[in-house]
């Protein structure tokens, strides 16, 4: 089935500022129809191309027997070795096809399977150089590293008997109207020094989350990875769930656990490169430096010190779309977090690139297409083949169209991160005092996002709790964190204003910045120091690689505050629904007085930044009539607060227009203070 071509229209409906870069656009379309064509005529279309993790690697059989399949054109001979046979290279040689894929069937022995669960294997290969390469084979489903022997991660066949298979007993839930998004990393969730467990993330960590109120999960660092500290970022075997945590039925298990809780779960996905491992990933896996990457230069990135894949060839296409399709018809994964997606777009990776906002910088020279056209693919497929999956892209550069439908010009993402908002956190929190915050500039950076395409808000990620950097309540309160986190000592002026500032500067996020939040686990409750993982140059220490949940469970501490506060506004949300109504509506930026005033979903939001001014009866501009409540206060005891404005109350608005809103009501707003009101029901 033939892509229906773009036109002109059709992109300037969506942004006619699109004018001078159309034909740039329904080029690049054009590209996609055409793979898209390819994909059609060649393969019998999405549905049976991304199902190549069937064909490819290892595929047990009903009758017992095992068919392996390897894409290796550069090898004139292959042998499959393992445990199984002793490890012998001669026994079991593969098959060559015309296109260089190698093919075996083991039969079954005695009517079982004659390849052990859970036994060590690997592809022994000559090449026509005349040199032997072993290596992992790349569709594998499960590696596992014993370090005692060596960093090196090995091979398992993995095929558990049947009663062993975990069983999915609930189903996805529905995908939710407001986007909660709590980013978490199993290996940091428990509080003891050391790497947490799938079982322990179901056990103790889902329930928070879903008490929390959030209603979807970003799994990090699941595809598996050689080096832990690299966040999961250096992907060495795409297929394989990272076995540091426990097995594959287990993440499964955390997946169906999450939903029966009403918990949408997303994987983060890197795409974007590879770990240039050679042993254990990918890199040079025929012997050639071009079998799924560029040759060359183009085929590595600098700064990450990795491969960077080639999306413009067939059997590459198949490899990526089919590990998305793995993840989510395997685990149950209900879509993903695409990492790195600014380096996939761009010939320059983003590097030394500042992005003003010129259209020229995103359809010049500069825009890989066939990068940017694997991503329209995989979010064509995705979305035809899942209706109701989530696709969010970590892009910087703020390309127009990225969360465009694809069939308008788009690349198809459902949200991009605003991940203009935690930089500027942090470098208001660096060098400016409260006085000197720029109000204006706060409320223009977060709400400076494409019309019509989503966004996710977050004050700050996993990149900010980063050794190196300060999570935002490191940046408050590190000089007091030690010694007057206590309900036992004083309420210190440092104390009090980190506290204050942080619950003001999550609920400005979540109600003003996007149309979806995310919160990295544990910045909730203001997880104190970094986050570090184990390496040499901490004498491989787990100190920093945990979350210290005995904190904030403490009833003595105040962490606890920052947790109730970050609940009662994912509840309110819950409520009232603004991440799923239309942008805000700003009324009042005012800098002398360091006041913010907005309306979204019917609500009234206010809040007072003011370091030392309080203000009684302050005009606040809004346009619906009517009789107004608090029905949240940052000032409540139960959020450390100091009760000078208290949830409830009446608040008349009286017929005058005042800051361009057709009513105004007078409030309260002490300083470093922020209000929700609504009209009151009967």
């Amino acid at each position: 089935m033939s892509t229906a071509p773009l036109d002109k229209k059709t992109i300037l409906d969506v942004d006619p500022y699109l004018k001078d870069n159309t034909e740039h656009l329904i080029y690049r379309h054009s590209l996609f129809g055409k793979w898209k064509e390819t994909i059609d005529d060649a393969e019998g279309g999405y549905d049976q191309f991304t199902k190549g993790y069937l064909k490819f690697g290892f595929n047990a059989q009903p009758d017992g027997s095992v068919v392996y399949r390897e894409w290796a054109p550069n090898a004139k001979e292959v042998v499959l070795i393992g445990d199984f046979n002793n490890w012998n290279r001669i026994s079991h040689s593969m098959t060559r096809n015309q296109y260089g894929v190698w093919e075996i069937t083991i039969p079954s022995k005695n009517g079982e399977c004659a390849i052990p669960h859970d036994s060590k294997i690997k592809i022994s290969m000559i090449l026509t150089s005349g040199e032997r390469i072993e290596r992992i084979p790349a569709w594998i489903k499960r590696v596992t590293q014993d370090l005692s022997v060596s960093p090196v991660y090995e091979a398992r066949f993995w095929n558990p008997p049947a009663e062993q298979v975990y069983q999915f007993k609930n189903q996805r839930p529905p995908p939710p109207k407001s986007a909660r998004i709590y980013e978490a990393h199993v290996g940091i969730s428990t509080s003891e020094e050391r790497v947490g467990t799938y079982k322990e993330f179901t056990a103790n960590v889902l329930p928070r989350i879903r008490d929390l109120g959030y209603n979807i999960i970003q799994l990090m660092a699941v595809m598996e990875h050689a080096y832990y500290a690299s966040f999961g970022y250096q992907v060495t075997n795409f297929f394989a769930a990272s076995s540091r945590y426990g097995t594959p039925e287990e993440l499964k298990e955390l997946i169906d656990t999450a939903h029966g809780m009403g918990i949408t779960v997303l994987l983060d996905m890197v795409h974007s490169h590879a770990c240039k491992n050679v042993l254990d990933g990918l890199n040079l896996f025929d012997g050639t430096d071009h079998l799924y990457f560029h040759e060359g230069p183009r085929g590595r990135h600098e700064l990450w010190d990795s491969r960077l894949f080639n999306y413009g060839h067939h059997e590459v296409l198949r490899f990526l779309l089919s590990n998305l399709r793995f993840w989510m018809d395997k685990y149950q994964f209900d879509g993903f977090r695409f990492d790195g997606v600014t380096s996939m777009m761009y010939h320059h990776h983003g590097i030394g690139a500042g992005f003003s906002g010129g259209y020229h910088e995103y359809f010049g020279d500069s825009a890989d297409l066939e990068a940017i056209v694997y991503l329209m693919l995989a979010n064509d497929m995705l979305h035809t083949l899942y209706p109701g999956v989530i696709t969010i892209a970590e892009d910087v550069s703020g390309m127009p169209l990225l969360c465009a439908p694809v069939s308008k010009g788009g690349v198809g993402f459902d949200y991009r991160l605003s991940m203009a908002i935690p930089d500027m956190w942090i470098k208001l929190l660096k060098h400016k005092s409260d006085d000197q915050w720029d109000i204006g500039t706060i409320c223009h950076t977060l709400t400076n996002r494409r019309y019509g395409e989503k966004s996710i808000a977050y004050a700050e990620s996993h990149d900010q709790a980063l050794v190196g950097d300060k999570t935002l309540a490191f940046w408050l309160m590190d000089k007091e964190m030690y010694t007057n986190m206590s309900d036992i000592t004083e309420y210190t002026p440092v104390i009090a204003r980190g506290i204050a500032l942080h619950k003001m500067i999550r609920l400005l996020v979540h109600s003003l910045g996007g149309e979806g939040y995310l919160n990295f686990e544990g910045n909730e409750f203001g997880h104190p120091e970094w986050l570090d993982f184990p390496r040499e140059g901490n004498q491989n220490s787990f100190k920093y690689a945990r979350r210290q949940w005995n904190i904030v469970d403490d009833p003595l501490l105040r962490y606890r505050y920052l947790n109730d506060w970050d609940k009662a506004v994912n509840h309110s949300e819950e409520q009232y629904g603004w991440l799923r109504a239309e942008p805000a509506y700003v009324s009042l930026k005012h800098e002398v007085d360091k006041v913010i005033v907005y309306e979204r979903a019917g609500l009234l939001f206010v809040f007072n930044f003011h370091p030392t001014e309080s203000f009684t009866d302050y005009r606040v501009g809004v346009d619906v009539p009517g009789e107004y409540t608090t029905i949240l206060s940052s000032d409540e005891k139960r959020f450390g607060g100091f009760e000078n404005a208290l949830p409830g109350g009446s608040f008349l608005t009286t017929d005058l227009e005042w800051n361009g809103r057709k009513n105004f009501a007078q409030v309260y707003i002490p300083s470093r203070t922020c209000i929700v009101l609504a009209l009151k029901t009967a």
